[in-house]
């Protein structure tokens, strides 16, 4: 898709047209990823054992993998010469700060004790999900929304930083300090260290904001940069779709037994994530629109607020409970739920531009 200046109304049909076949039946595919990789982890035996060993540092390679090349055209395509336009938008910067590091974990964490209160393990995993923010697949839920390209790279940049700060210390409030305070038990602690949070941001953000940011540079300086967006940039566009699937795979593969197995320890895990996503992205999205954010920024502001940095969720679960933990299958059903929820909350997005008054740039995943 490209980008297109009019109103939303007028708009909306010719992005629908110029949509391609994978960005059109984009929720056919993912359910199908979906399909795929519960039947690979339950067809091939030791499968998900294989996938979960492949790692370094508590990073999973092969979730990695898919990650990096889902980020990375998208990343390509951000102007990074408008970034200041960001950084001076107070209202979006206090606000992305306010949901992600105060809101969103008060609310899993309220959700948790309210939906969970009878297992403590589950209850415990779904807490360090809601203090993990995203700083990943946020990135293509937001330009399949034709969001703000530029404000997710710089909104998603200041939750890394933060969340390299507080992550630990809000993990020690929320699991140890705050259930004494409430009179709801011993509290438990997090056994992570900052070095592996900045591990986590480095690998996940880092990589392909360098990758994504020398490739523009180094294609506006030699091409122009007319015939990078027309001629560099469709080609590629693909692959952020092509790198979604394949995570996708990749997640359900590693736990398609337990997916089945347990599917009454996945329904009660999934009941406050599902209340969660709702909460937040409804509720910023409402927010955006009241303090007067176009629906690009809006759109950012609610994917940045409801989406979850679900690899450092795992490996802190894993790290500090073990892999066959109660604590890690909350981590595990995280995105899984999170998947289907955010690509339908995608359409929902794309539903409502109409109701501002101006659209802002169309922006498409696959442009």
């Amino acid at each position: 898709m490209t980008r297109a200046e009019a109103p939303a109304a007028v708009e909306e049909p010719s992005i629908v047209a110029k949509l391609s076949t994978l960005d059109r039946f984009l929720a056919v595919w993912i359910l199908i990823a979906m399909g795929v990789g519960i039947g690979l982890g339950r067809a091939i035996l030791g499968l998900n054992d294989t996938l979960a060993k492949v790692e370094i540092g508590g990073v999973s390679l092969p979730i990695a993998l898919g990650l990096l090349i889902m980020m990375y055209p998208v990343l390509a395509k951000v102007r990074y010469d408008k970034l200041d336009s960001v950084t001076g938008d107070r209202r979006l910067l206090v606000s992305s700060l306010l949901i992600n590091w105060i809101v969103g974990p008060a609310v899993m964490f309220t959700l948790a004790w309210v939906f969970l209160s009878d297992l403590p393990a589950y209850r415990t995993g779904l807490i360090i999900v809601g203090l993990a923010r995203c700083i990943a697949m946020v990135i293509i839920w937001n330009d399949l929304a034709c969001g703000d390209r530029e404000a997710a790279a710089v909104l998603v940049a200041l939750n890394s930083v933060f969340q390299v700060i507080a992550f630990g210390l809000l993990g020690w409030f929320y699991l140890d300090v705050l259930p004494k305070w409430l009179g709801l038990g011993n509290g438990q602690h997090l056994n992570i260290s900052v070095g592996k949070i900045a591990l986590n941001v480095v690998i996940f953000l880092g990589i392909p904001l360098i990758a994504g940011f020398l490739t523009r540079r180094i294609g506006e300086q030699k091409m122009g940069r007319t015939d990078y967006e027309a001629k560099v940039l469709p080609r590629i566009g693909p692959w952020a779709l092509y790198g979604l699937l394949f995570t996708i795979v990749i997640l359900f593969a590693l736990q398609g037994k337990t997916i089945t197995h347990q599917p009454g320890d996945v329904a009660r895990i999934a009941l406050p994530l599902l209340a969660y996503f709702a909460i937040m992205w409804f509720g910023t999205f409402a927010l955006g629109k009241s303090i007067g954010l176009s629906y690009d920024r809006t759109a950012t502001l609610a994917f940045t607020a409801a989406g979850n940095n679900f690899e450092l969720a795992i490996a802190v679960a894993i790290g500090t409970f073990g892999v066959t933990s109660g604590q890690a299958l909350s981590g595990v059903v995280g995105p899984l739920i999170e998947v289907p929820v955010l690509i339908a909350l995608v359409y929902v997005s794309l539903a409502w531009r109409r109701r501002f008054t101006t659209a802002p740039a169309a922006v498409g995943a696959t442009a």
